[in-house]
């Protein structure tokens, strides 16, 4: 949901925002960020360990960030966003305040307050940026929804008791079922 305001935002706007008020500037308007329940951080926290330990066991250069982890999508002052996941392959992306540019993967998780702008608006600012790989994972629906932006074909459905194949990373398979237990 927006924050009141009549004005375009900036980024100095999104990095004074007041201590402990989250939010995400989108094409210059702020969207206040609810905390996440207790389900969406364990999801969170598991499929952080599992990327992370995928990618350290290969002795790859990748990074991987949990969110809060600032991602200005576009590298301009309109757009930061807050992905639950983001992985970053080329080094001269990272900064000090976090990502400039988009990243290699990025993972959503469904909250009810965050439904439409994960399956809408992020989607679409994620393929447009040059996002390779996003993945929507709702736990409303025990799905994940796999987008390989790269490969331009059809969105994947994968149900959670099903193992997610990540298309950037050809041995990363993760079945959400399982984290859950």
């Amino acid at each position: 949901m927006p924050l009141p305001r009549e004005q375009s935002c900036t980024a100095d706007d999104y990095w004074n925002l007041p201590e402990g008020h989250r939010a995400e500037l989108i094409s210059g308007q702020l969207y206040a960020m609810t905390p996440p329940g207790r389900i969406h951080q364990e999801i969170v926290s598991h499929l952080h360990a599992a990327v992370y330990n995928y990618i350290a066991s290969k002795g790859g250069a990748c990074k991987v960030y949990p969110a809060p982890f600032a991602v200005n999508l576009n590298a301009d002052d309109t757009t930061y966003v807050e992905p639950d996941i983001s992985v970053i392959c080329d080094p001269d992306k990272l900064t000090e305040r976090g990502c400039s540019g988009a990243p290699d993967l990025v993972i959503e998780v469904v909250s009810p307050g965050s439904r439409r702008m994960d399956y809408g608006t992020k989607m679409g600012l994620y393929m447009n940026a040059g996002v390779r790989e996003y993945w929507i994972v709702d736990p409303a629906k025990e799905r994940t929804v796999v987008y390989q932006f790269e490969e331009d074909e059809a969105s994947k459905i994968i149900p959670f008791s099903h193992p997610v194949q990540a298309g950037i990373f050809p041995g990363l398979r993760v079945t959400v079922a399982d984290l859950l237990k």
